[in-house]
């Protein structure tokens, strides 16, 4: 009797006698489950290994911290003169990738909202154009760089011309103040060049106003007065059409432009006449944005940028002095409309004779 009955439940537990009861069913549930989830777990939480990743990342990154310090540490005890320049170069090298980050950001928006470049703001648009003339000098050094161990050559040579191979960024603060100074006196060397050329057009004038005018400021440039806005607007046919158009500017006298606008002369004249229109082109476009800005919302920095750009030694001027000047040269930009010529000759006209500036 004892023996059949635990037949029977046996048989009842496995299936071969007909359907188990509730609490059979019950209990084979819990033992399914309990075959199919395992053991219990410790009640002790573990990390995931995503989490596992970020704190062994934190870790990296706090020691690299750490054992950069001390070998910064280092080279300041033990190497003062080549821990500057590393430090600069770092700097450089910082401040290079986010005026790239920020040129990309600029250059998306544009294709997105389909804006053209004369459409940015004011910063955005120099900061396009100052970013283009950085990543041409950086190109020149990557194409250095590309034979079998020609960056160490690239580095020398680094090291030794500085001013002509590397670009603001990586300029110590007395580079930056002698550099500027010697690329000015290599533009001032072209001025009494175009002022020359300026006079032997004066007979080319068939409006005999105008060539009074023309005269008179040549006049007024040899005997070291600045010139007045209204002087310079009153030739605005000459620089328009012949004799002084953009169109009509002979090679030597395009060489002598783009000396005065830091741009290389060894061009033949028809690359000379399309890059001088182009950059010109470019600071007019400039003009008209700072315009609608204001130059009361340009830092100290930006205004002196702003006129070394248009031909101003500004390294050596008070904040003031450029501010003014800046004004008269928006005063005068913003007045013309296709005499790309003269807004290319005020870059001397304005800038000879300025109060102000280092002889």
């Amino acid at each position: 009797m004892a023996v059949s009955g635990v037949c029977w439940a046996r048989a009842a537990l496995w299936g071969s006698a007909g359907p188990p009861g509730p609490y059979v069913a019950r209990r084979l549930q819990f033992v399914r489950s309990g075959l199919a989830w395992g053991t219990p777990r410790s009640s002790k939480l573990h990390l995931s290994p995503k989490a596992d990743v970020k704190s062994l990342i934190s870790y990296v990154v706090t020691k690299t911290k750490v054992i950069n310090g001390k070998y910064h540490r280092f080279l300041g005890r033990h190497f003062p003169r080549f821990y500057v320049l590393y430090t600069i170069f770092m700097k450089g090298l910082q401040m290079l990738w986010a005026d790239a980050k920020k040129a990309r950001r600029i250059k998306t928006d544009m294709w997105k909202h389909n804006i053209k470049f004369h459409q940015l703001s004011y910063r955005e648009m120099e900061h396009l154009r100052q970013f283009r003339r950085d990543v041409t000098k950086c190109l020149f050094l990557g194409i250095l760089s590309i034979p079998p161990f020609a960056n160490y050559l690239v580095f020398l040579l680094m090291y030794l011309f500085p001013r002509q191979l590397l670009i603001q960024h990586f300029w110590t603060p007395k580079q930056q103040i002698d550099f500027l100074d010697i690329y000015h006196a290599l533009r001032k060397q072209s001025h009494p060049e175009i002022l020359c050329y300026l006079e032997k057009v004066i007979p080319l004038i068939s409006d005999s106003g105008l060539r009074w005018h023309m005269t008179e400021l040549c006049t007024k440039m040899q005997r070291g007065t600045h010139p007045a806005i209204h002087d310079i607007l009153a030739l605005r046919e000459c620089f328009s059409n012949h004799p002084l158009g953009m169109n009509q500017l002979h090679a030597l006298q395009m060489k002598a432009l783009s000396r005065a606008m830091l741009l290389t002369p060894y061009l033949p004249p028809v690359l000379l006449r399309y890059r001088l229109k182009t950059h010109t082109t470019v600071i007019h476009q400039l003009d008209k944005a700072l315009a609608k800005l204001g130059i009361g919302q340009l830092t100290a920095q930006e205004v002196k940028s702003a006129c070394y750009l248009r031909g101003l030694n500004s390294t050596h001027i008070a904040e003031e002095r450029c501010r003014t000047w800046l004004g008269e040269w928006l005063q005068l930009s913003c007045s013309l409309k296709a005499e790309l010529s003269l807004l290319l000759h005020n870059v001397v006209l304005l800038s000879l004779n300025c109060a102000g500036t280092r002889r």
